[in-house]
């Protein structure tokens, strides 16, 4: 958590009331002022206000009064000073001037690596950058990691990714074949899995689409295959997998195909038929290339 979400959590315990981790005595806090200053004025003054008193409490012998302890000020002069720069980062902006600076895809995963503006990453076990051949004349662009992408770095190895394989072979492309021909190349809109494989939010998807673009033009594919709405959304800036699927766009000037999701097709076999028809498009574009 970086600092100024700190500061955000640490002005929302104090208004609920959260002054002291662990106290000697009992409060009361219907005594309590109805509002404690907010944690900003303190940090405006220095953090050097001096302690606190509370009302007074009762031990059983009478009444006495308790002092509480001023907060600790966080460490660095110029903590103040980093929120304001934080509140003014535009994390798009960001993204794209990084993903602009990356000459190849080596240099790419080291720009993600180094992002700092998604929190995804701090929850996430690894970064899912690609897996297959770079010079395959297909690419698949998905969504986001899921737990097994996430264990072992890679995308589509779990549930999906192995029915996904296996609607590739049946028409003759594999992520480890030897010729670029027969290849595929796979990687995601989002490198970090969202927490419960929830949905990527709109501002997720915003700050790494300039990544997923500049992964698309340095791979340069001949054809590029969007898996999901979210890939959809995030490359033709449109949703509606069910009216996309099945239809070309370009990308990039690049022949894209939307398909469904193989993780949606595990939970609704019968749109098996549509990706079928779907593969057989791709197998005829790649024939007529």
């Amino acid at each position: 958590m970086d600092y100024a979400a700190m500061v955000a959590a640490l002005d929302w315990q104090l208004e609920l009331g959260a002054v002291d981790a662990l106290a000697e005595a009992p409060v009361d806090r219907t005594q309590l002022p109805e509002k404690q200053p907010p944690v900003e004025d303190w940090l405006r003054q220095g953090g050097d206000s001096g302690p606190v008193s509370q009302p007074a409490q009762s031990n059983g012998q009478g009444h006495g009064q308790r002092k509480r302890p001023a907060a600790t000020a966080p460490a660095g002069a110029g903590a103040p000073a980093l929120v304001a720069a934080e509140s003014a980062a535009d994390p798009v902006a960001d993204a794209q001037r990084a993903a602009e600076a990356a000459g190849d895809l080596t240099a790419l995963q080291a720009a993600l690596a180094d992002y700092p503006h998604c929190g995804l990453r701090h929850g996430a076990r690894n970064l899912v950058f690609a897996d297959g051949r770079a010079d395959a004349r297909v690419m698949i662009l998905g969504e986001a990691p899921g737990a097994d992408e996430d264990r072992l770095g890679k995308p589509f190895v779990g549930r999906a990714g192995q029915l996904l394989d296996k609607m590739l072979e049946a028409v003759a492309l594999r992520r480890d074949a030897d010729a670029p021909e027969a290849a595929v190349y796979l990687t995601n809109v989002l490198p970090w899995r969202p927490p419960q494989n929830r949905d990527p939010s709109p501002d997720e998807i915003a700050m790494l689409k300039p990544f997923a673009a500049r992964h698309v033009s340095l791979v340069k594919p001949d054809v590029l295959l969007l898996m999901g709405n979210i890939a959809c959304q995030a490359m033709l800036g449109r949703k509606g997998i069910t009216r996309l699927r099945g239809n070309w766009a370009e990308v990039h000037g690049i022949p894209t195909l939307p398909m469904f999701h193989p993780s949606y097709l595990l939970r609704n076999p019968a749109m098996k038929r549509h990706a079928w028809a779907d593969l057989l498009a791709l197998k005829a574009r790649l024939g007529s290339g």
